[in-house]
């Protein structure tokens, strides 16, 4: 994304960064997911679509890619199509606490820890038992994580946390 490098938008009137995920961490949340060609991948404030486009290059059955920045959603749309894979996604331009995620059976967030909190009531609601949830950097609060991933990059080390509803909600 040439001058498209970070957004701020507010879902339900949190205040919410955009900081794209980056490139050498895509394997590693895939790996994470375990993805297979049953799962729906949701990725909720996706941004310019990276990681959704990388689990359904990997097998996901199906990718939803969540963004309420319009500007966002065509660049995931571009990129989608450039990857062909653009028949394989859904996007949706909304707020994430208003969408549906019954279906998701991994759900990818790179939110703070505050949108985390605040989604935790809607993720315990909504997602079936054995859904992996997946977090960058920023922990839901009050759940066990399952896994925890150290990565060291330039300048900072990143942090990955691996959920499954029902196992870690408890």
């Amino acid at each position: 994304m040439s001058n498209l490098t970070w957004s701020t938008t507010y879902y339900s009137g949190i205040r919410v960064p955009w900081v794209p995920t980056r490139e050498e961490l895509l394997d590693i949340v895939m790996r994470l997911a375990n993805i297979n060609s049953d799962d729906v991948f949701y990725d909720l404030g996706c941004g310019d679509g990276r990681v959704v486009i990388k689990a359904v290059k990997e097998g996901a059955k199906k990718g939803v890619c969540v963004e309420l920045n319009s500007t966002l959603i065509e660049k995931a749309k571009e990129g989608a199509k450039a990857a062909n894979v653009l028949d394989k996604i859904v996007f949706i331009n909304d707020d994430f606490f208003n969408v549906e995620l019954k279906d998701a059976t991994v759900v990818y967030m790179y939110l703070l820890t505050s949108v985390n909190k605040a989604l935790k009531p809607k993720l315990e609601a909504e997602l079936a038992n054995g859904t992996r949830v997946i977090t960058l950097d920023f922990e839901i609060p009050g759940w066990k994580p399952i896994q925890i991933v150290e990565v060291s990059l330039p300048m900072r080390t990143a942090r990955l946390y691996l959920y499954i509803k029902g196992i870690s909600d408890k």
